[in-house]
């Protein structure tokens, strides 16, 4: 409950870009899924800027349109890859599974 007041709370300013630090990070798997869900919907209503930042490939695929690889030693950006998989992201589609072996590759 406290990420969707959180979440409301910045909304509420209408920013124009949404920075999201591991907000989902602490829950437990199924409200994890439905705070992701949530987002998207968001997302998709307000077509709003989200820069997400999470260490869970899954996460990563199913909620962003491109996923930058940040290096771990000097913080610069050493990859961008676009998501080339269609919504709702189903992760035991093929097409899904292959993408999250090609993002393994990067890292």
């Amino acid at each position: 409950m406290k990420q969707r007041v959180a979440i409301a709370r910045v909304l509420i300013l209408q920013p124009q870009i949404l920075l999201m630090d591991e907000p989902f990070a602490s829950l437990v798997y199924h409200t994890r899924r439905e705070m992701q869900n949530l987002l998207l919907a968001i997302w998709m209503e307000l077509n709003q800027t989200i820069i997400f930042v999470t260490h869970d490939v899954d996460e990563a695929i199913t909620l962003a349109d491109r996923i930058a690889l940040i290096d771990k030693n000097s913080g610069h950006i050493r990859e961008v890859l676009a998501v080339p998989l269609a919504r709702p992201r189903k992760t035991e589609l093929p097409e899904y599974i292959f993408f999250r072996k090609k993002l393994y590759e990067f890292l």
